[in-house]
């Protein structure tokens, strides 16, 4: 397809410059939390349990204390009682009194990796020696790994008082199952008997890590003012400090987080893991702590997404139309309640009109690390399971896979299964847009090869935002907000901000800043940054442009009503002054002074994403490999500020989810513990195994924003397992419903093994 053509309405937005962040990147000037070094600092190390379910029977760390060189040690005695309290936090929730546990264990470990103490030492090498001098007895118990196994009547409780919550009246006795809700849309069992044709499976899928490069890691001072400061590699630094203001019962106003750059989170650093432990080191020893993750840590005691089993039915009529749709899903919370199975509901049909459905979930723990965010949590194994059968339906009925979805696809106005109405949404332009791409009537020849789609939806978010603008005396502009950059988000922010004050983007800088410097912003995740940063952004831009205008009212001495701008000029109606942006601000410091433009936002209407996912694969019968051939994506993105991030965003969900689709999962032995505990052994793609991505950029523009953003970065990993597993059909003949599909589960659903 040709090259897309910036929009001519507008002189910076649609254009491709490099991003802010580029050469600091490549070139190693840029901050990680690694690179943070202070005169003192001591280094702190964690000891964690090998066992996946235990009672702690015994814990003593007084040899450890006496080792020369170890100045701290800390365990679940130093934090403070907790409550039993739940806050939102980025696109998941996060319970103090759960959280208190997880950060330290106090009278059971629920998984293989669980903290139990730590320690801060002049070297790394005393500290490592020192986690071995700790004494910890165990009672060893049987650990519940499956979500199956976890919800039968007699499975060993991970936690003796938990009452199961649902929509009836609280269960009668304690269970694994934390939740149960459901949402239920027209006549269920009407519409199956409307239905011609009625296809239904179950899936299974395992817990899979959001992969980031950099591990967690967090500098913190404790200072002799009792402030606690923590340099800390995270997506929302306010979060961090309410996290580490609840856990520690500290006031907030006590605690400034200064975000480093972020190598990677996809999700996965939303959650405090390190934070804690390295101010309570600090506190106690007096020195600077940094507690810096191991690879094998980051895989066995973050928060990874989980696995679960999904059943789903769906029916339609002869003419291809959906008449009826049912899903349970029971989704692993790791050790602690949190799922994001409510997301994964809210998600899975939200693409198609349907008029009869029934979604029931459950949340079930089970002794695993808490599971957490990673790029539109839920979904991906929902979508999986939806689009196999969309797929199965539509050859049932002799229909073309896309003109079925066309024809079943959400518009504005749509119902979704959970009760909520579809404001504007581009499914049925990303459709059309597809059946025309040159890929999908393209021939594919060969044995065992076969090409597969699927659509998909994710729900994006608002929230809160801040930003400022500062002018300069010499005309450029300093943007700062509280939104840590982790998608180039700094570009696409002053992209925003340089197309509303018609300034040349090289006369605007943009950063990011720390939690005493700036109003509070939600974390950077759920897909909102460019979009509700990006309008409070404008807004600042906005404010900056009023302030000027009085100023240059005020210096030419008529009302400010008779001030206009446009492209980098004031303009007076009156009497035709004019007057550059450049010049006026050489002359404020004469004319009231410093020019801050300001924007606050809580944004609570956003726009939602879709996409669709087109994969051609060849299969070997004789083992089971699958080569992707070739791959496009096309995707809503309502307005695309930054063509070229925004395709990288495409292609790099679409590469994590082929990732989760052929090769990525935990493995855990039959006593719980993780066995493939690096990246040796836990498989990620290689550019070996990623063919060149093709991308088709849809603008449905979204009316609440002023540029028509959807959020963009999270779309792209719901479809690629779907897509994948409908193109291994096509090649062989066998319907795919395990993840990740493995040359062993493609030859045992060949028959083969």
């Amino acid at each position: 397809m040709s090259p897309r053509q910036p929009d001519p309405a507008y002189d910076i937005i649609g254009t491709r410059p490099p991003r802010f962040d580029a050469a600091d990147k490549v070139t190693g000037r840029a901050v990680f939390g690694a690179d943070v070094k202070l005169p003192g600092m001591l280094c702190g190390k964690i000891l964690r349990s090998p066992h996946a379910h235990a009672r702690i029977v015994f814990l003593d760390t007084s040899r450890a204390a006496a080792l020369p060189g170890v100045l701290a040690i800390v365990t679940a005695a130093d934090l403070p009682r907790a409550e039993d309290r739940t806050d939102v936090l980025g696109e998941g929730t996060v319970n103090y009194k759960y959280q208190s546990d997880s950060t330290m264990a106090s009278d059971k470990v629920l998984y293989h990796g669980h903290p139990v103490a730590a320690v801060a030492a002049r070297t790394e090498t005393i500290a490592e020696e020192a986690l071995r001098l700790i004494r910890v007895e165990y009672d060893i118990l049987p650990p519940v790994m499956d979500v199956a196994e976890a919800m039968k009547a007699n499975a060993p409780l991970l936690h003796e008082h938990m009452i199961t919550k649902s929509l009836a009246k609280p269960g009668m006795r304690p269970s694994n199952i934390a939740s149960h809700f459901q949402h239920v849309l027209g006549d269920l069992e009407a519409g199956f008997a409307q239905a011609d044709v009625v296809v239904e499976r179950e899936f299974r899928s395992v817990t899979v890590h959001q992969g980031y490069l950099e591990p967690q890691v967090t500098v913190a001072v404790w200072g002799p003012d009792d402030r606690i400061t923590l340099y800390t590699c995270t997506q929302g630094p306010f979060d961090i400090r309410s996290q580490v203001a609840n856990l520690l019962h500290w006031p907030m106003s006590q605690i400034r987080v200064i975000p480093t750059e972020v190598g990677g989170a996809f999700g996965g650093k939303n959650t405090s893991f390190t934070d804690v432990p390295a101010a309570l080191l600090a506190r106690k020893s007096g020195r600077p702590v940094k507690v810096a993750m191991s690879r094998a840590e980051v895989l066995l005691a973050t928060g990874p997404t989980p696995g679960g089993i999904i059943r789903v039915k769906i029916g339609a009529t002869g003419d291809g139309r959906i008449t009826a749709a049912r899903a349970e899903l029971w989704y692993e919370a790791g050790a602690y309640p949190g799922s994001p199975v409510g997301a994964a509901a809210n998600t899975m049909f939200a693409a198609y009109d349907i008029a009869n459905g029934q979604i029931d979930g459950y949340d079930v723990v089970v002794n695993k690390p808490r599971m957490g965010a990673y790029r539109a949590p839920g979904a991906t194994p929902a979508n999986f399971a939806v689009e196999t059968l969309v797929d199965e339906l539509a050859e049932k009925i002799d229909m073309d896979p896309i003109d079925f979805r066309l024809l079943n696809c959400a518009r504005e106005g749509t119902r979704r299964l959970t009760g909520t109405l579809h404001a504007s949404i581009g499914v049925y332009q990303v459709l059309q847009a597809a059946k025309q791409h040159p890929h999908y009537g393209a021939p594919l020849s060969g044995r065992n090869r076969g090409r597969g789609i699927a659509l998909g939806f994710w729900t994006n978010w608002g929230a809160q935002s801040s930003c400022l603008i500062h002018v300069n005396s010499d005309g450029t502009v300093a943007l700062v907000t509280g939104s840590v950059d982790i998608t180039g988000t700094r570009t696409s922010l002053a992209m925003q901000a340089a197309e509303i004050l018609g300034l040349p983007l090289d006369q605007i800088r943009s950063s990011f800043t720390d939690t005493d410097a700036i109003g509070y912003g939600n974390t950077s995740a759920g897909s909102r940054t460019t979009m509700a940063t990006g309008i409070a952004a404008i807004k600042a831009a906005q404010d900056v442009i009023a302030q000027m205008s009085e100023r240059a009212a005020m210096l030419w001495g008529v009302p400010s009503g008779t001030v206009s701008y446009h492209k980098g000029t004031f303009t007076c109606s009156a009497d035709h002054s004019l007057v550059a942006f450049k010049d006026l601000a050489g002359q404020l410091g004469h004319s009231g002074g410093t020019v801050t433009g300001n924007g606050n936002v809580n944004v609570q209407d956003w726009g939602a994403g879709c996409g669709l996912h087109m994969a051609d694969v060849e299969v070997d019968p004789e083992t089971g490999k699958v080569t992707i051939l070739r791959y496009t994506t096309v995707q809503d993105v309502g307005r695309a500020i930054h063509p070229g991030q925004v395709e990288g965003q495409m292609q790099g969900g679409a590469t994590q989810g082929i990732g989760w689709a052929l090769y990525e999962g935990y493995a855990y032995g039959a006593d719980g513990r993780l066995l493939n505990t690096s990246l040796l052994d836990y498989k990620m793609p290689t550019f070996l195994d990623v063919p060149p991505i093709d991308t088709v950029i849809v603008e449905a523009p979204w009316p609440g924003h002023p540029f028509g953003v959807r959020g963009v970065g999270e779309v792209p990993i719901v479809m690629p397992p779907a897509a994948l597993g409908n193109a291994i059909y096509r090649a062989i003949g066998a319907r795919q419903s395990c993840l990740p599909m493995t040359p062993a589960t493609i030859l045992e659903s060949m028959g083969v093994i």
